[in-house]
């Protein structure tokens, strides 16, 4: 009777929302943060695709099928996560081959299936390969050895490569570095590091080798997009001339002319970044990343308190490839780096990489559940 008087008094004291937070396993911080950036997003997508209700119904849906996975996925065991790492891995590499051999070909790139629902299966492997990182250095020593990591590298380089074969460099270039950021979380040996420097160089020169003849012209636009305004150098110069109009204020929201002319490309998708900067200003735009790095601090603080090394590893991955998608889109579309095509977290128009964030959003709230679980 004791008890059951106690319990009631948690739950009044707590109010209903904390007490269904609990319950459902969801880190109340984490969601608002969230929540708050995926609202904005719907609003500046309204005005980036021209007040379209259509597409801004078919984003909804999307949201709302993303928030769906996060709820389940925050629902399962960080062991049972764990345990399924291997199958997703190698499920993700056998979509990417049929994806090279019957995949569906869009602006001129064969990136997609279309199993009754068209994805991306190179988003997956965003998420599949840290977690098959984390999983085969689960119940080893760290850091890790010569041996170890040569075998990472292998279960690296295999889905990098296919991704990179359909082509989508950046997205290889994203999955790569999503792996690696595991192997650094581990405690890399300082030599390695040392190796893997002397090494940038004539893997820079490789990689440049086998690009595509676009991407290279990408490379050299950065250095100098005034050598072709209208062709190869267009989208910088019109993305930098929405953000530098839109001054410290904006010009309001549905106002930018650079979005509402048509002057902007990929305005709903990759360069998105710009639209905020033209209608909402700088304030507008700190605003935004200062959201972006709550989130990536609350992943960052999950990771250290979780309780086991896959954990500790697969959470740290996760909120710093966040961290990576933030940065390459925001220097894409300002100038800094070439443009790869690299959307902008659950902003920009798109399905199956705002699942795929979510999905990984709710690991992370299934590590904080297992930490409190274990704590009581």
């Amino acid at each position: 009777m004791i008890s059951n008087s106690k319990n009631m008094f948690e739950f009044r004291s707590k109010g209903s929302g904390a007490f269904l937070m609990q319950l459902l396993k969801l880190d109340g911080l984490l969601l608002f943060l969230i929540s708050l950036i995926s609202l904005i997003g719907v609003f500046v997508l309204y005005s980036a695709s021209n007040e379209s209700l259509e597409v801004l119904s078919r984003q909804l849906l999307r949201i709302l099928i993303a928030f769906t996975a996060l709820i389940i996925t925050s629902q399962l065991s960080i062991d049972f996560i764990r345990r399924i790492s291997p199958w997703g891995f190698f499920s993700g590499l056998l979509l990417l081959l049929l994806v090279l051999f019957s995949g569906d070909i869009g602006q001129g790139a064969q990136r997609w299936l279309n199993l009754g629902v068209r994805f991306q299966p190179s988003e997956v492997m965003k998420l599949a390969v840290p977690m098959m990182v984390a999983w085969y250095l689960y119940d080893k020593k760290i850091p890790p050895t010569g041996k170890q990591m040569l075998i990472i590298f292998i279960l690296i380089l295999m889905p990098s490569f296919l991704i990179a074969k359909q082509p989508d460099l950046g997205t290889s270039i994203l999955v790569f570095t999503a792996g690696m950021l595991v192997v650094f979380l581990s405690g890399i040996h300082f030599r390695y590091i040392i190796t893997l420097i002397f090494l940038a160089f004539p893997s820079s020169l490789l990689l440049w080798k086998f690009m595509a003849e676009y991407q290279k012209q990408r490379v050299m636009t950065l250095l100098n997009p005034d050598s072709d305004p209208l062709g190869a150098g267009y989208n910088i110069i019109q993305s930098k001339i929405a953000i530098g109009s839109g001054g410290l204020f904006g010009k309001g929201w549905t106002n930018g002319s650079q979005v509402q002319l048509e002057f902007l490309p990929e305005k709903s998708t990759d360069f998105i970044f710009a639209v905020i900067g033209e209608e909402f200003g700088l304030l507008g735009l700190l605003t935004i990343l200062l959201i972006y790095i709550l989130i990536i601090a609350r992943g960052l603080f999950i990771a250290s308190q979780a309780t086991d090394l896959y954990s500790r590893l697969l959470a740290g991955s996760i909120s710093l490839t966040f961290f990576v998608y933030v940065f390459v889109n925001a220097a894409m579309v300002i100038g800094l780096m070439p443009i790869v095509g690299v959307p902008l977290p659950l902003i920009s128009y798109g399905g199956t990489s705002m699942v795929t964030l979510m999905i990984g959003f709710g690991i992370l709230m299934s590590i904080n559940s297992n930490r409190k679980l274990l704590s009581t």
